[in-house]
């Protein structure tokens, strides 16, 4: 039987992406017992007071209305899922993370005091992570036999200290760094064991370059401390120099966006946008003062394409934009699966918009930038994937049309790992196409060989149906007799709208994405 491993973990805050670093690690490696220090301090009212008035001098006006926000997302619940299947991202919730036999979370008041030191040293602890953590002294971080290694979201040297990506990008840098290192008395100084840079896209954002960093950060400290246990690891000292950056000034965070904003947002654009809001903002608010009681019980299916920095188009969101959307979808909103959906009767009245999450297509984007996204907020997502180019370097016939350069799409592996995650997957025919102006006999082999593609690749023996293009004019009736007697469970179209009331399997439409449509 192999030895089993103790690892201490050292934290400020168990935020998502700190505990799907420990879930993965403990995934990939077997017999580990982990002990969870979470420095958490009681702050007297004088304390709270007193830091509200030093962010008030630092920040100025600004931090009033970014507090009063902060009160507001407060004082609104998160919205519900609606239960009965394995949720994405729920091996990573605090309270799953709570319930695993080899975890212990044990929060303090002071991570440095002679009680915590003592528990931590009874543990006897092989390897130290710091993950999101306090300033460590080496009274603690030298407790673990093999030392204690932390994840900085910068390149070191030259970008120690805080926030990830925000310096890098307010000194144009052309990539961010992520590193994992060994802690040392001096900050993010220590021997480094392994790095990652990311590289800037055109349309990337501070928000949006931070979730990035935090999947990779996930990725490279399981790959550490795996090589350190297996000892493989080397350590290699850091170049002398570099620089410490400090959290920066709300003023500071609106200049840096101004300046992004400038080079890729036109004018038109931004009144674009500020309209769309604006009616999102009034439609929410009249939802919730009564809306939702003079209309029919309805669902509204968002469609999405790709979540992306490196583009953007009608059929592109940004990264950063996916996550807040995301975001405020399971603050204000009750959300379906696509299964639960095609199988419900009837609609049952919320008080909450009703809505439910697709992907078209099959983009590699979709498994790493949305699919991580859903599974921060475990939001479940239906993808449609066209079974003959997915997996291969072909290109979409509406990609063509437009003269992109070829874009990576999902291989096998990548939607085996999403629907071990909980997300349904579907079909999208072999090659994209329009089901109402093929021939009978291509449309039927579509169907028959993308759904046995399905059952064989991933095991799904009666997936659901999205037809390419999805217009009204794009399927007919004897086509959509064809997608039943083919053996589909549902059939999804895109032209727009909410489902309302009841629901018919064979016509759930999805609305128009924000920025287009399939």
């Amino acid at each position: 039987m192999a030895r089993q491993h103790r690892i201490v973990v050292f934290s400020g805050l168990l935020s998502y992406s700190v505990r799907k670093g420990i879930v993965e690690i403990d995934r990939s490696l077997d017999s580990i017992e982990w002990l969870i220090v979470v420095h958490a301090p009681r702050k007297s009212v004088f304390r709270l007071l007193y830091n509200q008035w030093l962010n008030l001098k630092k920040h100025g006006w600004r931090w009033i209305p970014y507090q009063l926000a902060d009160i507001v997302d407060r004082l609104f619940p998160s919205g519900t899922t609606i239960t009965g299947q394995k949720l994405p991202g729920d091996e990573f919730s605090l309270a799953s993370m709570a319930h695993q036999n080899n975890i212990t979370i044990h929060y303090v008041n002071d991570i440095h005091a002679p009680s915590t030191l003592a528990q931590v040293k009874a543990f006897g602890a092989d390897l130290g992570l710091s993950l999101a953590a306090p300033i460590l002294k080496r009274e603690l971080f030298g407790l673990p036999s093999l030392g204690t290694i932390n994840l900085h979201k910068g390149k070191v040297p030259d970008y120690r200290g805080m926030p990830p990506a925000f310096w890098e990008m307010w000194n144009d840098e052309r990539g961010v760094g992520c590193t994992v290192h060994r802690v040392d008395a001096q900050l993010d100084a220590g021997d480094v064991y392994g790095e990652v840079t990311v590289s800037r896209q055109t349309y990337s954002t501070v928000g949006g370059l931070q979730l990035t960093l935090d999947e990779v950060g996930v990725e490279l400290m399981r790959s550490v401390v795996q090589s350190i246990f297996n000892g493989s690891a080397t350590a290699t000292a850091q170049a002398q120099g570099g620089a410490i950056y400090r959290k920066p000034t709300l003023e500071q965070i609106v200049l840096l966006r101004r300046k992004l904003e400038r080079r890729v947002i036109s004018p038109k654009a931004r009144i674009i946008e500020f309209c769309k809001g604006a009616r999102g903002q009034l439609a929410l608010q009249l939802w919730r003062f009564g809306l939702w009681r003079i209309l029919k019980p309805r669902v509204t299916v968002l469609l999405y394409h790709r979540v992306s920095d490196d583009v953007r188009d009608n059929l592109t969101v940004g990264i950063e934009q996916f996550g807040r959307q995301m975001a405020l979808i399971k603050r204000h909103c009750d959300i379906w699966s696509i299964e639960q959906l095609v199988e419900c009767k009837l609609i049952p009245k919320s008080s909450r918009p009703q809505v439910a999450i697709t992907f078209d297509d099959g983009y590699l984007d979709n498994f790493v930038n949305a699919a991580a996204i859903l599974q921060r907020y475990q939001i479940p997502a239906g993808f449609f994937i066209a079974t003959g180019i997915v997996n291969t370097d072909k290109a979409f016939p509406h990609d063509v049309r437009r003269g992109n350069e070829p874009i990576p799409m999902m291989t096998w592996d990548n939607l085996r790992t999403m629907r071990d995650a909980g997300f349904t997957l579907g079909s999208h025919t072999i090659n994209h196409i329009d089901c109402a102006k093929e021939n009978e006999s291509l449309v039927t082999h579509e169907l028959t060989r993308s759904l046995a593609d399905i059952e064989y690749q991933l095991g799904i023996a009666v997936p659901i149906f999205a037809y390419p293009y999805g217009g009204k004019q794009h399927m007919t009736d004897e086509r959509l007799e064809l997608v039943k007697q083919t053996g589909y469970s549902a059939c999804l179209s895109a032209y727009g709208g909410s489902n309302i009331e009841n629901i018919d399997k064979f016509n759930v439409f999805p609305a128009w994405d924000s920025l287009g449509i399939q």
